[in-house]
């Protein structure tokens, strides 16, 4: 007679932390201001004003919109926000920036709101798919913010883990 099967990892005890679960569920979607400048150069403020008011905006409707120039023109602070009011009444989120640095205070932010103390001495594996793009950050973030509450730390999948932290025991006082 076959034996059923018993899910030791789940029973293990074992807090698990899937960074991915919280990468943002809307398309991220580009705008580079390096299209609109002359010669991919200079921004020229009437040719600009004009692409814009003459632009689809529908096209980001509901996305997450980045908008940043990646070239090295120098691009003055008020074209960020002449596209951010444009993008007002399309995007669900406007970010100054490169995916990178999106991600990266996306991360910060969920982390900064998460109740951590779940994980006051709990063994806690950080698990990592590699479905999504999560930053380094996450992860180094994530751990040290659980190191004064978790008992131990690791990375990995439950199954097959790389040991990050642990919590030296506390030994007995001698009488």
């Amino acid at each position: 007679m076959d034996k059923p099967l018993i899910n030791r990892v789940a029973n293990s005890g074992l807090k698990v932390i899937n960074l991915e679960d919280f990468y943002p569920k809307k398309e991220i979607v580009q705008f580079d201001l390096k299209d609109y400048l002359f010669k991919e150069l200079i921004l020229k403020e009437k040719d600009f004003r004009k692409a814009l008011k003459e632009l689809d905006w529908s096209q980001y409707d509901d996305k997450i919109v980045l908008v940043f120039n990646s070239n090295d023109a120098i691009i003055p602070v008020w074209a960020y926000m002449l596209v951010s009011v444009y993008l007002k009444e399309h995007a669900d989120t406007v970010f100054q920036g490169t995916e990178s640095e999106f991600l990266k205070a996306h991360y910060q932010g969920i982390i900064e709101s998460m109740d951590l103390e779940q994980y006051r001495e709990e063994r806690v594996i950080i698990k990592r798919c590699s479905d999504k793009r999560v930053p380094a950050y996450a992860y180094a973030t994530i751990a040290y913010n659980l190191q004064p509450l978790a008992q131990s730390i690791m990375y990995g999948e439950p199954c097959s883990t790389v040991p990050v932290f642990k919590r030296p025991r506390k030994l007995p006082l001698k009488s």
